[in-house]
């Protein structure tokens, strides 16, 4: 688990029915949540902006509701943090300090390069988000719903950033990378065979 932010200030109550702990423990998950969705909205206006190539117009446009619908969620777990009685901090040392993950690290790339890198991403923000919906159905159920709405529009997606990274045959040319250059690598590449 990431050190704990020490702007985020847990509150002495939280809502009616959960105990205490509780709302703390669900405010802790969901301030790695905040995180990384703040992370993932930087990331996606990041790409919007760097991302070149003949299918640059596509990729561009279809990135602006990500990260609309991103922005969204930010807002809603910041929002249910600062209901359980604690203080959600989004503040960039409070990202940085937490987060325990790299930069993401392309800059000016093709569509391919951008969209092999954001599987990755993806990959990381959906598989943290799964991880934390265990713990949540047994912490706070209303939050554990939040996190379920959040985890289906978040792999719908990750769905789109894929079916440009699929053939017709149904394999995905990012398989089995586990970096974020790694899988630009080797978008790139397979458009070229």
């Amino acid at each position: 688990m990431p050190p704990r932010n020490r702007n985020a200030k847990s509150g002495q109550f939280t809502v009616p029915g959960l105990s205490e702990a509780k709302g703390r423990r669900a405010a802790e998950l969901l301030q790695q949540r905040l995180v990384s969705l703040l992370d993932l909205g930087m990331t996606l206006k990041h790409v919007h902006w760097n991302v070149v190539g003949p299918d640059f117009i596509g990729v561009h446009e279809m990135l602006d509701p990500q990260h609309a619908a991103v922005q969204v969620m930010v807002d809603a777990t910041a929002e249910r943090i600062a209901t359980l009685g604690s203080s959600p901090n989004g503040l960039p040392g409070g990202i940085v300090e937490t987060r325990d993950w790299d930069d993401y690290d392309l800059g000016r790339a093709t569509t391919l390069e951008h969209l092999g890198a954001l599987d990755m991403v993806y990959v990381g923000v959906i598989g943290d988000h799964r991880a934390v919906i265990d713990e949540m159905e047994k912490t706070d159920p209303v939050s554990h719903d939040m996190l379920i709405g959040q985890t289906g529009e978040l792999e719908q997606f990750h769905w789109f950033i894929r079916a440009h990274l699929e053939s017709r045959e149904g394999a995905l040319s990012t398989a089995g990378e586990t970096t974020e250059q790694g899988a630009a690598k080797k978008a790139r590449s397979a458009k070229r065979s």
